[in-house]
C-alpha cells in the first residue's frame, strides 16, 4: 500500500471521488471475474488534488481480493534507471526461492535481474529492449501466478518516474488486455510545469501521452466544490464549524484537497475557532501550509530540524536516517530527534526510511536550500553513497547536480556509472553521466576518451549524437591505436544506419589508409568494401569487386579478418551472378564446421553481425536456403538468450522469412517476415531493417496472389523513391516493379523495372533471382501477366525488346547455374519460343526447378507446363504444390486449368 502522507492525520474520507472508486471497482470486479481482464487506468491532476489518496483507497479496496504493489516517482530521483520497477517489483520477488526466481526470469535471468538490482551484470552492455522484453516476461508470470489473488499494481507520481520505467511500462500496457493485471497510473495533468525544466521531462511527457492512449479510462480529477470541503471542514474540526468559515477555507484553498487538509489541521494546532469571526486568519494560515510560509515553519523547528530536511529532501525518495544524519553533520541521536519534530510538524512520514508527508511539501523544501548549499549537499550525498558502498551509479544522480569543477575524481565517477548504467539497459542515464562528464571537464588525455565512450553509449539511442560524438573524438589525440579502429567502425555503424551510406564508406576508407597494415587495416578494409557493396548506387562497382576477389579469393578462413573478408566476396559474389558453385565454396570457407566461428559469430561486435549474414544471404540465393535457415535460426536463439530484441532480433526473423521464402514455403516466410517487422516497428521507422521486411514481405505476399494486401502494405510503409541510400534486401525496385505488374499498371511496372535493370547492369549485379527485372520486364512487355494471363495490344518492337530482354536474363542465370535460376529463365524465354519450341524448354524448366528447393517456382513451371500441353496430371500437379508452398491463388488457378482440361478430354455423349 502507498504509505499515508501525515504523522498524525486528520480524519479525512475521501469526498466526490465516487465515480472514480466506481470506474476502478468496476475494473477490479473484472480482472477478479471469470474471465480475469487487466487493463490501465490513469488519474491524472493538479498538486495536492487527491491522486495519492485515491490511489491509496483504490489499493485498500481490491488488497482483500487482489495482491497490490505499487511504487512512485520522485523530482529527485528521474534520473535513476529503473528506480519505479524496482520498487514495484522487489517485493514481490525479493520473497522468491532463487530456484523460483531463476524459473520467473527464464533464460532472460542474466540479462533483467540486474535491471532490478537482483544480480550483478552479466556483461558490459544489455540491449534495453531486451531488458524491457525480460521484464514482460517475468511482470507477465508473476501475474499467471497469482490468478487466485491477481495483480493490481499502483503507480503514483508517475510524472516523476524515471524514463526507463515509464518507456517499459508503456511498451507493456499494450498487453495487459490478455494478462490478470491491471494497473492504476496517477500523474499531474501538465507535467511539463513541475518536472524540472530540462530535456528530461521531454520523453517523460511522451511516454506519459502514450500510457494516456493505451488506457482504458483516463479521467482528470476536480477540486472539491463548496458543500465538499465543507464537509471536510466539520469533519476535521466538528459540527460546530459554521458555513461562513467553510466558504473562506473553500476560498482560500480553491478546493485543493491537500491545502484543505494541511489548513484544516493548522486551524486544529492553533485551537482556532471554526466560526465567521475566525475567518479572516484563514489566508495568512494557508500560506504558512506552503512556500514560504513551510520554510518559515521549517525554521522555527530550530537549525538541526533544518538541516536535517535538507538533507532528506537531497536524498530524495526512501530516505535512510543513517545517510540523512550523515549529509546534516548530525550524530544518530540528533537526526531521530529531528525526524521526530519533522513528523510531528507534517513535513516527514514514516521511520527508516522516512519520507515526506507530500511532493510538495519534498518541492518547497528542496527549493529552500539556498542554491550554493544545495549543490554542496550533493556533492557531499554523492560522497556518502559512494562510501555507504551503494555504488557510482547510486551516487550519479547526486553528481550530475554538482557545478563542474575540473574534478579528475568527479570524472572516473561518472564514467563508472556510465558503465553500471550500461550494463543494466539504461544507455540514457550513461549518456547524461558522459555528457556531465565532459562538462567537468575531464584531463587533457582522456577527453576524446570519454567521447568515445558517449557515441558508444548513445548508439542504441541517438545516431546523431554518436555520429557527433565519435567525430569529435577522432579530431582530438588521446585514443589508442585500437580505439581509434573501434571508433571508425562505429561512426562507420552509425552513418550506415542513419541512411548515411556514402559517408560510412569514406569514414572507414579514410581510416584505413592511415592505419598501418595488421588486423585493424583489415577490419576498417573490410567495412569498406561491406559499405560500398551496400550502396544503392556506386561509382565504380566493377574495380571494387575485381579489388576484393583479388584480396579474398585465395584466402583459407584461418582467422576472422579472413573469414570477414570471405563473407564479403561470397556476397558480392552472389549479387554479380558469378558462378554459385564458387560462391558456396566461399561461405563454406568463411565457417568453421558449417557455423560462424567465435570472433565473427551474431554477437561478436568487432567485426559485426553483418558478417554472418552475407553468408546466409549468399547461400539463400544459391540455392542452399537449408544452409541459409541453419545460420538463420542461430541467430534468432543467439539473440534471445543474449537479450537483444531490437533491431538484430528483428533482422533475423527477417533473414528467416527470407530463408524459407527460397525455399519456397511461402506461409511460414510470411509469418517470420510479419514478425521481423514487428520487431522493427518497435525500434523505429525507416530504418533498414525495416525496408528489408517489408520488401520481402510484399514479395512474398504476391507469391500467395494477395496483392491488395500487398499494396496496402507498400503504401503504409511508403516502399518506393525516394529509395534509402542502402539497398534493399531483395533488389527494391524491382520488387516494386512486380507489384505495379501484379496490378496491371504494365506501362509504369515497365519504367520502373527498366530504370532498376539499367542501374543493376551498370554494376554488374546480374542475379536475376535476387533482382528478377529483366525477366518481368519481359513479361510486361510481351503483354504477359505471369500465372497465365494474356495482355495484348503491344507493339511489336516491345516485343523485341521483350525477347531480348529474356534472351539476357537466360544469359546471366546460366552463368550463374542455380537450378532456380536456369528454370526460371527458361520458363520466361518459351513465352518469345514457337509452340513447338516452348514446350521443350518448359519441360527443362520444369527438371531444373523440380531440382531446386523452391516449391513456389517449381508450382509455376507445372502450371505453364500444363497449359502448354493441355495436361490435366500436370496442371493437377501444380495445384498439389502451390497448396503446398501456400500459393493459394496459383492454387486455385491450377485447380481451374485442370477442370477445364479434364472437360475437354471427356468424349462427348
Amino acid at each position: 500500500m502507498l504509505p499515508s502522507r501525515a504523522h498524525d492525520p486528520l480524519p479525512t474520507p475521501l469526498l466526490e471521488r465516487e465515480p472514480e472508486l466506481a470506474a476502478a471497482a468496476h475494473a477490479v470486479d473484472a480482472l477478479c471475474g471469470p474471465a480475469a481482464t487487466g487493463g490501465l487506468l490513469v488519474y491524472r491532476g493538479e498538486a495536492g488534488i487527491g491522486k495519492t489518496a485515491l490511489l491509496a483507497e483504490i489499493g485498500r479496496r481490491a488488497s482483500g481480493r487482489c495482491t497490490v504493489l505499487s511504487g512512485k516517482g520522485g523530482e529527485t530521483v528521474t534520473s535513476v534507471p529503473f528506480n519505479v520497477v524496482r520498487q514495484l517489483l522487489l517485493p514481490a520477488l525479493l520473497p522468491q526461492p532463487e530456484d523460483r526466481l531463476r524459473r520467473l526470469f527464464g533464460d532472460r535471468f542474466g540479462l533483467t535481474a540486474p535491471a532490478l538490482g537482483l544480480a550483478a551484470p552479466a556483461g558490459p552492455l544489455a540491449d534495453p529492449q531486451g531488458v524491457r522484453d525480460g521484464l514482460d516476461r517475468v511482470v507477465a508470470r508473476l501475474a499467471e501466478q497469482q490468478r487466485a489473488q491477481p495483480l493490481v499494481v499502483l503507480v503514483d507520481d508517475a510524472h516523476w518516474a524515471d524514463v526507463e520505467s515509464l518507456a517499459w511500462l508503456a511498451a507493456f500496457a499494450d498487453r495487459l488486455a490478455e494478462l490478470p493485471l491491471l494497473i492504476v497510473l496517477a500523474h499531474r495533468a501538465d507535467p511539463r510545469g513541475d518536472v524540472r525544466a530540462d530535456v528530461r521531462s521531454q520523453p517523460a511527457a511522451a511516454l506519459l501521452r502514450r500510457l494516456g492512449e493505451a488506457a482504458r479510462l483516463t479521467v482528470t480529477l476536480r477540486a472539491l466544490t463548496r458543500d465538499a470541503t465543507a464537509d471536510l471542514a466539520r469533519a476535521a474540526l466538528g459540527d460546530r464549524t459554521d458555513a461562513p468559515f467553510c466558504r473562506e477555507v473553500w476560498t482560500v484553498t480553491g478546493g485543493n484537497p491537500y491545502e484543505t487538509v494541511e489548513l484544516l489541521a493548522t486551524v486544529r494546532d492553533r485551537r482556532l475557532d471554526p466560526v465567521a469571526r475566525s475567518a479572516r486568519h484563514l489566508r495568512d494560515l494557508g500560506a504558512s501550509a506552503r512556500g514560504s510560509g513551510l520554510v518559515a515553519r521549517l525554521e522555527r523547528l530550530g537549525t538541526d530540524a533544518t538541516r536535517f530536511a535538507w538533507a532528506a529532501a537531497v536524498l530524495g525518495t526512501d530516505i535512510a536516517q543513517q545517510l540523512a544524519a550523515t549529509l546534516a553533520g548530525l550524530t544518530p541521536a540528533q537526526a531521530a530527534d529531528c525526524a521526530e519534530r519533522l513528523r510531528a510538524a507534517r513535513v516527514v512520514t514514516g521511520t527508516d526510511p522516512l519520507e515526506f508527508v507530500h511532493p510538495l511539501v519534498a518541492t518547497a523544501v528542496y527549493r529552500s536550500i539556498p542554491p550554493a548549499v544545495r549543490t554542496a549537499m550533493h556533492g557531499r550525498a554523492a560522497w556518502a553513497v559512494t562510501h555507504a558502498g551503494l555504488g557510482a551509479a547510486a551516487a550519479s544522480p547526486h553528481l550530475l547536480e554538482v557545478h563542474p569543477d575540473d574534478d579528475p575524481e568527479v570524472v572516473a565517477q561518472l564514467r563508472d556509472a556510465a558503465r553500471e548504467h550500461l550494463a543494466v539497459g539504461a544507455p540514457d542515464a550513461a549518456r547524461r553521466c558522459l555528457e556531465r562528464a565532459l562538462q567537468e571537464p575531464p584531463p587533457p588525455h582522456a577527453y576524446a576518451e570519454v567521447l568515445y565512450e558517449l557515441g558508444c553509449a548513445a548508439l542504441l539511442t541517438s545516431p546523431d549524437a554518436t555520429i557527433r560524438h565519435l567525430r569529435s573524438a577522432l579530431d582530438l589525440p588521446g585514443l589508442t591505436p585500437e580505439l581509434r579502429t573501434d571508433a571508425t567502425c562505429r561512426l562507420g555503424q552509425a552513418l550506415a544506419h542513419s541512411n548515411r551510406m556514402p559517408e560510412a564508406s569514406v569514414a572507414v576508407a579514410t581510416e584505413a589508409a592511415r592505419t598501418p597494415e595488421g588486423v585493424a587495416r583489415t577490419r576498417l578494409q573490410a567495412a569498406h568494401f561491406m559499405y560500398e557493396s551496400f550502396r544503392a548506387t556506386e561509382d565504380d562497382a566493377e574495380d571494387r569487386s575485381r579489388r576484393l576477389a583479388d584480396l579474398a579469393d585465395h584466402l583459407r578462413g584461418t582467422d576472422s579478418a579472413e573469414r570477414a573478408l570471405l563473407s564479403l566476396r561470397a556476397f558480392d559474389a552472389m549479387l554479380r551472378g558469378e558462378n554459385a558453385a564458387h560462391v558456396v565454396d566461399l561461405c563454406d570457407r568463411a565457417l568453421v564446421d558449417g557455423r560462424p566461428a567465435q570472433g565473427v559469430s551474431w554477437t561478436d561486435t568487432e567485426w559485426g553481425f553483418e558478417t554472418p549474414a552475407m553468408i546466409g544471404i549468399a547461400y539463400a540465393f544459391t540455392d542452399r536456403p537449408d544452409r541459409a535457415r541453419e545460420l538463420f535460426e542461430e541467430a534468432v536463439r543467439a539473440y534471445e538468450i543474449s537479450g537483444w530484441s531490437g533491431a538484430h532480433l528483428a533482422f533475423a526473423h527477417t533473414l528467416l522469412g527470407l530463408a524459407h521464402r527460397r525455399a519456397g514455403d511461402l506461409a511460414r516466410a510470411e509469418t517470420f517476415l510479419r514478425e521481423g517487422l514487428r520487431l522493427a516497428d518497435r525500434v523505429g521507422s525507416g530504418l533498414a531493417v525495416q525496408w528489408d521486411a517489408v520488401c520481402l514481405l510484399i514479395d512474398t505476399l504476391l507469391a500467395r496472389g494477395r496483392v491488395a494486401e500487398a499494396r496496402d502494405l507498400a503504401d503504409r510503409y511508403a516502399f518506393g523513391p525516394p529509395w534509402p541510400s542502402a539497398m534493399v534486401l531483395p533488389d527494391g525496385p524491382c520488387v516494386r516493379g512486380r507489384l505495379l505488374l501484379a496490378e496491371g499498371r504494365t506501362r509504369e511496372a515497365v519504367t520502373e523495372l527498366e530504370a532498376a535493370g539499367s542501374a543493376l547492369e551498370r554494376r554488374g549485379r546480374h542475379n536475376g533471382i535476387w533482382a528478377p527485372w529483366a525477366c518481368d520486364l519481359a513479361r510486361a512487355l510481351a503483354g504477359h501477366e505471369d500465372h497465365g494471363h494474356d495482355n495484348h495490344g503491344h507493339e511489336d518492337h516491345d516485343r523485341d525488346r521483350a525477347r531480348r530482354t529474356a534472351a539476357l536474363a537466360r544469359t546471366h542465370a546460366e552463368r550463374f547455374g542455380t537450378d532456380t535460376a536456369i528454370g526460371e529463365a527458361l520458363r520466361c524465354a518459351a513465352l518469345f519460343a514457337a509452340p513447338d519450341e516452348a514446350v521443350p524448354l518448359l519441360a527443362r524448366a520444369v527438371r531444373h526447378l523440380a531440382a531446386s528447393p523452391s516449391t513456389y517456382e517449381h508450382a509455376l513451371a507445372r502450371y505453364d507446363y500444363g497449359l502448354a500441353l493441355r495436361s490435366p496430371e500436370e496442371l493437377g500437379h501444380a495445384a498439389d504444390l502451390a497448396a503446398t508452398c501456400g500459393a493459394d491463388a496459383l492454387a486455385d488457378l491450377a485447380a481451374r486449368a485442370r477442370d477445364e482440361a479434364l472437360s475437354s478430354h471427356r468424349p462427348r455423349q
